[in-house]
């Protein structure tokens, strides 16, 4: 007889037994069932789920910005239409069609303020025009202007990225909870991105814009460098300054205003590497006009192999428009400097003599290498006691109560040389532009080619830049205030970029550094501003 099972333990084993996939029963029509396995759904990976919520939030936010998070608003006497779109770099960017843009380091976010100027309102340039009163209260309608205008912009940013996000949400999760959470991802993102922006807000980056766009328009948007070194502390007028600038330029005549440089500053054109570019002179003479420059600095290598048959193409110095201080490069012979000696607008400088040309004190030396062909071999203890040379002339001379403000010399290991005896030193020889201050405190300034490294310029894969300096001083200290750095395209290019920027101790914020007194002939001997004198170098 057999032991009956337990009702409890059959249906223990039944559950064991069941198959690990659901069945769905079919019914036939002749009235039989055929089972049909039904297979689970798997749970997608998770990091891919992550992903893809993190591209509908990234790519809804953006569509939303482009499609309705622009907001048109008037700025003093201008139209414009702000907006804000993703960017690694982050900052300001102020277009101004056709002219060209300014870029400002406003801030670090993944997200740029884009200003375009769309149209000058005649009714109110207008305005500004016959009451010129007003113009003394642009400063704070243009402020205020700006801070409603940039509410606004928020405010519509908010709706435009939780809208997009939304939006693709929905079409792609097609469940409300998943497109509001992309939604609700969207605005944290854009809060995460606003309190960056706040935390680095730097609004005196308007003192040092960067200007791209046509050349004959820098002067006038970039604006004048007495007026920021001189009141760099208050921003709204800086901002109304730049709108006042874009405001001439969108004048109703459609034409561009004059440039009306400061008379007070002095204006200096730093160029060097021409390297036989006869493009370069066209150049020249274009800035020296445009930034009214009062004398031009060439650093050296103004020809290629410095021959006598070369030196037809130093004629158009004579007609630049400014006198012109030139040094010996590497490139250039004394031929080339013997037939510069002879054009009455040239002053050249070697061994350390010094002149006074628009009101600054120059002393230079030339190359004491000329090696044209780039297989000779350059050395540099050459160099050093070239360096040597002129850093004893310009002690010489500030012992004499005759202070050199700017020295000159092709290579920047000779300028060296000239540390903690001059406030500021200018050389070329690289092909690419630089700044620094040196240990002893005196500025080093590197001019990149101003003839786009010559007509070697083709043998490159690229162009090289066309680039040169316009250098700001103070006439009664006559001490470095600001520079532009101008760049141009290479051969067969036409960009243009302008880059502004002030001295350290004209930062804002930073503690003024004494100036020495204009020297005269009962004056004791002093000692440069912003450079630490030092031990004399020995005599080579």
């Amino acid at each position: 007889m057999a032991r009956r099972v337990p009702a409890a333990v059959l249906h223990a084993t039944a559950r064991l037994r069941r198959p690990t996939r659901r069945t769905r029963t079919n019914h036939a029509p002749s009235g039989k069932t055929h089972p049909e396995p039904l297979t689970l759904t798997p749970h997608p990976n998770p990091w891919l789920r992550s992903l893809t919520l993190a591209a509908v939030v990234l790519l809804g936010a953006w569509l939303g910005l482009l499609v309705v998070g622009n907001v048109r608003a008037p700025v003093g006497p201008m139209n414009t239409t702000m907006a804000l779109r993703p960017s690694l770099t982050g900052g300001t960017k102020i277009n101004v069609s056709p002219l060209g843009a300014l870029e400002l380091d406003t801030h670090k976010a993944p997200v740029r303020l884009d200003v375009n100027v769309d149209q000058l309102d005649e009714t109110r340039a207008q305005a500004l025009v016959d009451h010129p009163e007003r113009l003394s209260g642009l400063q704070d309608e243009v402020a205020q202007d700006v801070a409603d205008d940039t509410l606004n912009l928020a405010v519509r940013s908010c709706v435009a990225v939780v809208s997009g996000a939304t939006a693709l949400g929905l079409v792609v999760y097609r469940r409300p909870r998943r497109a509001l959470a992309a939604g609700g991802l969207a605005l944290a993102l854009l809060a995460a991105c606003g309190t960056s922006a706040y935390a680095t807000w730097n609004p005196k980056a308007v003192l040092e814009p960067k200007f791209s766009g046509l050349l004959s328009s820098a002067p006038s948007l970039v604006g004048s460098a007495r007026s920021i070194v001189t009141e760099f502390d208050v921003y709204q007028k800086e901002l109304a300054r730049l709108v006042t600038n874009v405001t001439k330029l969108y004048d109703v005549t459609s034409t561009l205003p004059a440039y009306q440089p400061d008379p007070s500053t002095i204006r200096v054109l730093h160029v060097s590497d021409i390297h036989l570019n006869p493009a370069s002179w066209k150049i020249i003479a274009s800035l020296v006009e445009q930034y009214d420059i009062n004398v031009i600095v060439d650093s050296g290598d103004t020809m290629d192999h410095g021959t006598a048959t070369e030196n037809g193409f130093l004629d158009p110095v004579a007609d630049l428009g400014a006198p012109y201080v030139w040094v010996r490069g590497n490139h250039d012979s004394t031929t080339t400097q013997d037939y510069l000696k002879k054009m009455k607008n040239v002053r050249v400088l070697d061994d350390g003599r010094a002149v006074t040309v628009a009101g600054l004190r120059f002393a230079g030396i030339g190359d004491p290498q000329y090696t044209p062909d780039r297989t000779a071999e350059r050395g540099d203890r050459a160099e050093e006691l070239a360096g040597a040379r002129l850093a004893s002339a310009l002690r010489d001379q500030r012992n004499a109560g005759t202070p050199v403000d700017v020295a000159i010399a092709h290579e920047p290991s000779a300028a060296r040389e000239a540390d903690g005896d001059v406030p500021l030193v200018l050389s070329g020889h690289l092909h690419h532009e630089g700044m620094e201050v040196m240990k002893y405190g005196t500025r080093l300034r590197i001019e990149g080619s101003t003839g786009g490294s010559g007509l070697r310029a083709v043998e490159g894969k690229y162009p090289d830049p066309i680039e040169a300096s316009v250098l700001y001083f103070d006439r009664d200290s006559r001490r470095l205030q600001a520079w532009d750095e101008i760049k141009l395209g290479g051969l067969g290019r036409t960009t243009a970029e302008v880059a502004r920027h002030l001295v350290d101790e004209n930062q804002p914020g930073a503690t003024p550094s004494p100036t020495s007194p204009t020297p005269s002939s009962s004056d004791s001997p002093t000692t440069p501003t912003n450079a630490t004198p030092r031990s004399p170098n020995p005599s080579p």
